[in-house]
C-alpha cells in the first residue's frame, strides 16, 4: 500500500493492489479517506485488482481549490484513472453522488458498477441555504489539536466511530501558525443540494443504492425511485462503512456483475 499526491494535481490518495478492475472508494462531505480504514484490510485481501481511496478536493490532505461542485469532484477522480480504465465505484453520502456522476461517461471513465449508500436525496431549501451560508464562514481556529479534533468529529458525524487520539482523527485537522483548524475548506459546503435524479438519469452503468435503517439522511422511500430494491441494513446508521464494514463489503461484492 502507498499514499501520495497525484502527479500534476493536489489530490491525496491511498492505493494498493494491481491489475483490474480498479476499485475506488469515495468518502462523504467533511470527512476524508481514513473513514474507510475499517474496510481497507478487507479490500486489500479480497479485491482482485487495483484500489484507490482518495481525499476529495478541499478535504483531509488534499488541496483547497474552489469552486467546489459534484462535477468538479468527479473530474478530479477521473484524473486519478487511466483513459477508459474499468472502475467499480463505492461512494458514501456525497461520495455516492460523485460516483454516479462519474458513471455518466462525461469524464472518460469506464464505470462497471456503482454502489452508493447513505446518499442524501431530498434537500429542502432551508438545508441548502444553511450549508451555502456555512461555505462563506471564516475558518475557525483552536488553541490545541485536541479541541480541533473534537470539532472535526462532531461536525462530520464521527463521534464514537473514531478514537480522538488516533491518526484517523488527527488527519481531519491541520496546524497553521501555531494553531489548529479543520482540514476541510469551509467552501466545500457550497456544493450542497445536488439534483440526484439528473445524475442517476445520466448514468450509463448499473447503480445500486443502500442505507442503514436508522440513517437520518435518507429513507427507503427516498431511494426507491432510483433503485426498486434498495439495500436496507437493519440497526445501522449513516456510516455503514465504519459501523458494518464486512456486511457492506458483502453487499458490494454481491452487486458486481
Amino acid at each position: 500500500m502507498a499514499d501520495k499526491i497525484a502527479t500534476g494535481t493536489d489530490i491525496w490518495f491511498d492505493e494498493g493492489g494491481s491489475g483490474g478492475p480498479t476499485l475506488m472508494l469515495l468518502h462523504g462531505l467533511g470527512c476524508n479517506a481514513d473513514v474507510w480504514n475499517g474496510m481497507k484490510p478487507i479490500v486489500a485481501k479480497d479485491w482482485p485488482g487495483r484500489w484507490l481511496i482518495p481525499d476529495l478536493r478541499g478535504h483531509g490532505r488534499s488541496g483547497h481549490r474552489a469552486p467546489y461542485s459534484y462535477a468538479g469532484h468527479a473530474a478530479d477522480m477521473a484524473a486519478l484513472l487511466k483513459q477508459r480504465e474499468e472502475v467499480v465505484l463505492v461512494g458514501h453520502s456525497m461520495g455516492g453522488v460523485i460516483s454516479i456522476a462519474l458513471a455518466s461517461g462525461w469524464f472518460g471513465v469506464n464505470v462497471r458498477q456503482v454502489v452508493a449508500f447513505g446518499m442524501k436525496i431530498r434537500w429542502t431549501d432551508d438545508e441548502v441555504a444553511k450549508l451555502h451560508a456555512l461555505a462563506q464562514s471564516p475558518v475557525r481556529y483552536f488553541g490545541t489539536q485536541a479541541e480541533a479534533v473534537d470539532r472535526y468529529l462532531k461536525v462530520s458525524g464521527l463521534i464514537g466511530l473514531i478514537d480522538p487520539a488516533s491518526p484517523a482523527a488527527q488527519s481531519g485537522v491541520r496546524a497553521e501558525d501555531g494553531k489548529f483548524r479543520l482540514a476541510t475548506d469551509p467552501m466545500i459546503n457550497a456544493a450542497a443540494g445536488p439534483d440526484v435524479a439528473s445524475f442517476v438519469a445520466a448514468a450509463k452503468a448499473p447503480v445500486r443504492i443502500g442505507a442503514g435503517a436508522r440513517d437520518p439522511m435518507v429513507s427507503e422511500a427516498d431511494m426507491k425511485p432510483f433503485d426498486a430494491k434498495p439495500e436496507i441494513f437493519e440497526d445501522a446508521g449513516h456510516n455503514l462503512h465504519m459501523e458494518r464494514p464486512a456486511e457492506l463489503w458483502q453487499f458490494v461484492r454481491g452487486t458486481i456483475a
